[in-house]
């Protein structure tokens, strides 16, 4: 008798855990002072363009920088790849009182899925994104490279940002140093930019 109570038990917490799963109703909406409808219409403008799979699986809202601003809020959510752990973004964007996003102010770091599929990948990791560099011809410079796995606003997607130091030395006119810096495509391995820097 005392097994088949246990049983149930465990039978109803795995139906509950799967129906909050599949809702995508588990976030703790009690974490934030935000309405939760402000949220609702917000994940569906993210979902439009990444997919109800993907941002069910991946993004998740992050209470702690949300925040109530002038005729709205500003709503930030991780952006996470259990699976490929390189994977970790943040999304940003400003919404009215009612959740629509304002899109004449900065909407930041949504992976355009459905409209391109093959930017959602994910298929470069940072040894791999090393070594598409090394073969383009990024200098190996003074130190190791600083590989950033970011989203680039210039070309709406997430990037491998390698930047390689040439030169470097502080005296009396403070920092200076200069180097390269490439930029590639983290689902395709394409190099979609190479760039010099310079700090005076």
């Amino acid at each position: 008798m005392k097994a088949k109570k246990i049983f149930l038990l465990l039978f109803t917490i795995i139906i509950t855990s799967l129906l909050i799963s599949c809702s995508g109703s588990g976030y703790d909406y009690d974490n934030t002072d935000i309405p939760i409808y402000v949220f609702k219409n917000a994940n569906k403008f993210i979902s439009s363009k990444t997919g109800e799979s993907f941002f069910e699986n991946y993004i998740q809202p992050d209470f702690d920088k949300c925040v109530k601003v002038e005729n709205g809020y500003f709503l930030s959510y991780k952006l996470y790849v259990p699976e490929k752990p390189f994977v970790k973004g943040e999304i940003r964007f400003t919404v009215d009182t009612l959740g629509n996003v304002n899109q004449n102010l900065e909407v930041f770091g949504i992976p355009e899925c459905v409209q391109n599929p093959s930017d959602c990948k994910f298929t470069i990791d940072e040894k791999s994104a090393r070594v598409i560099a090394e073969q383009n011809g990024l200098e190996k410079g003074v130190k190791d490279w600083k590989c950033t796995f970011i989203y680039d606003p210039v070309f709406g997607k997430y990037v491998w940002n390698i930047n390689s130091t040439l030169t470097e030395n502080e005296g009396e006119f403070g920092y200076r140093a200069s180097g390269q810096e490439m930029i590639i495509d983290c689902s395709t391995g394409e190099v979609l930019a190479k760039n010099d820097w310079k700090i005076n």
